[in-house]
């Protein structure tokens, strides 16, 4: 419900650049203990960055339950991230060629600052892009 609750919070927004926010988390089985404001930077950051970058189409939000953690995924129909800058999305203070972007706006450090909260977590976070 938190995790939800969260990505929902950015719904007028989405609205307003006509992408689409989807949300599919799916109730889990029992409590997890995560540190809430550690929870709500990771999940504020990742959705705020999909937006930022997608123009059309869709962003998702899915949480599962996998066998021995909860996996969050933020997937988006955005331009993409370049090969070469791919290995250095989660480097502080980097910031990618994107072809277009919502704002020029910002520091570099918000993907890095959700890998360092993910790892306080013992997790880990992964980027894909095509």
């Amino acid at each position: 419900a938190l995790t939800s609750d969260l990505a929902s919070m950015f719904r007028s927004a989405f609205e307003r650049a006509g992408v689409a926010l989807q949300i599919d988390c799916e109730p889990l089985p029992e409590p997890v203990f995560v540190d809430r404001d550690t929870w709500e930077k990771i999940v504020l950051n990742l959705v705020s960055n999909a937006l930022k970058f997608t123009f059309a189409g869709v962003v998702r939000v899915t949480q599962r339950v996998e066998r021995d953690h909860i996996q969050l995924q933020v997937r988006d129909s955005g331009c993409g991230i370049a090969a070469e800058d791919l290995t250095r999305v989660f480097e502080r203070f980097f910031r990618g060629r994107a072809a277009q972007s919502r704002t020029h706006e910002g520091t570099g450090i918000g993907l890095s600052l959700v890998k360092e909260l993910v790892k306080l977590h013992a997790g880990r976070i992964t980027a894909n892009s095509e």
